[in-house]
């Protein structure tokens, strides 16, 4: 079976414009320990000259046929470099767009310093806001703290009112870790009711160095804590949320499930290595979670971003996340939506193979829950329905249930549940609306 063609639609960069500089010291950062690249007294301020050079070029490096270039700006805490720095991206990116093209800019950030100056601005400039927050004020303090070991939940939640009443567009991006991983309902809850439209969850693996191949730290969500939790998101989501909010693991699946073209997340597609990340000083690298000597592509200075972003080493490294899936993916049910998830956690062996994702029981368990409904739903939106059909279809289940145990007694724990979604009782409407 030849390799899936390299994609040349589209490119990303992650722009860390200040580095690994953060006023937090959260407990799983992988990011605080970049500053080991670079020497003792850098200056982690991108300049003006860079920043002029990667908003041109990363303009420059989009194929004809993308017409929204999405900025996209992390850290570290982007929101130290101050206002005005922003204010200069815009200026930088109205200076180099060509008149054919749409820019959309999106700002990942704790929250802390988001006042309503800041929140004025990045309203007026129509900036996407990902705020990280991991759930209630238990789960969030356990890991999420300053630098002097306070929590910021509290803070964090102001930050999310005062984004709401301003009308700043943003998601939410929750860390799942070994401490809330076992409360997935809880969290979604929280942020739903919140008023939380858009979330992300990202799974906390930490590979512990001089230490058995597969140890982790014990921060790190367990892989069927994580199938657990994406399940307990799922079942919220479609009983009652379709249509209404939108969970990217939700949605990615969807996209597997609909054509046969799959999701387009790094995470689930079949390549990787279109989403790199540059540094304050220019350096571009494969990937956000590969900033390291290997992995560094050069700098832009040198040579342009079209250039290190389609050249060959790049390429070989998006190639390689589909070329060295073991056997064992090869054959599984579900390769046509994870794809060996991220290459940043394939690190375990499967029949003397290396590169077996290590959340791989946990996603197989999530994937095989969800199989049922994502198959009602493609079906919807392939008919040209909204997807939002299925909930209403397993709310009616859930009633007819409901009747049936009150007509002729209690429906059996393994019978096929009434709403049809072929699924047990037990696990379905069982569970309740």
């Amino acid at each position: 079976m030849p390799p899936p063609p390299w994609p040349q639609l589209g490119l990303h960069v992650i722009a860390k414009p200040i580095g690994p500089v953060c006023n937090l010291r959260c407990a799983y950062c992988f990011y605080l320990d970049k500053e080991s690249l670079y020497g003792q007294g850098e200056d982690w301020r991108m300049s003006d000259r860079t920043l002029d050079a990667f908003v041109r070029q990363y303009i420059e490096a989009q194929p004809e046929a993308v017409d929204v270039i999405d900025f996209a700006f992390q850290g570290g805490e982007p929101t130290l470099l101050g206002i005005d720095f922003f204010r200069r991206v815009i200026e930088l990116q109205k200076e180099h767009r060509p008149p054919d093209k749409q820019i959309q800019n999106a700002l990942q950030t704790n929250g802390l310093l988001l006042d309503d100056r800041w929140c004025e601005f990045l309203r007026a400039n129509n900036f996407l806001v990902g705020l990280s927050i991991d759930g209630p004020i238990d789960l969030h303090d356990k890991y999420r703290r300053d630098k002097q070991g306070r929590g910021t939940f509290e803070r964090v939640a102001a930050t999310m009112q005062r984004l709401s009443r301003h009308g700043v567009e943003f998601n939410a991006l929750t860390c799942v870790n070994r401490h809330n991983g076992d409360h997935g309902r809880r969290v979604y809850r929280f942020l739903r009711d919140a008023g939380v439209q858009f979330m992300q969850f990202i799974p906390i693996v930490e590979r512990l160095e001089n230490a058995e191949p597969q140890a982790v730290s014990d921060r790190s969500v367990r892989p069927e804590q994580f199938g657990r939790f994406l399940i307990e998101v799922f079942d919220e989501w479609v009983g009652r949320d379709v249509g209404q909010v939108f969970v990217r693991d939700c949605d990615q699946a969807l996209s597997a499930w609909v054509s046969a073209a799959g999701a387009d997340l790094c995470v689930y597609a079949q390549h990787c290595g279109r989403a790199v990340a540059i540094e304050h000083n220019g350096d571009l690298y494969s990937c956000d979670h590969f900033v390291d000597l290997p992995h560094k592509l050069g700098n832009i200075h040198d040579t342009p971003i079209r250039e290190l972003a389609n050249s060959p080493e790049q390429e070989q490294f998006g190639r390689d996340k589909h070329q060295k899936l073991p056997n064992v993916c090869r054959r599984c049910p579900w390769l046509f939506i994870c794809n060996g998830a991220c290459p940043k956690d394939r690190f375990v062996a499967a029949d003397g193979q290396p590169g077996l994702n290590y959340l791989c029981p946990g996603y197989k368990a999530f994937f095989k829950h969800i199989d049922p409904t994502m198959k009602a739903m493609a079906a919807e939106v392939q008919a040209g329905r909204p997807a939002a059909g299925v909930m209403h279809r397993l709310r009616a289940g859930r009633q007819q249930a409901r009747e049936e145990a009150v007509a002729t007694g209690p429906i059996r724990r393994n019978a096929p549940c009434p709403c049809g979604s072929g699924k047990k009782f037990k696990s379905c409407c069982m569970r309740g609306s």
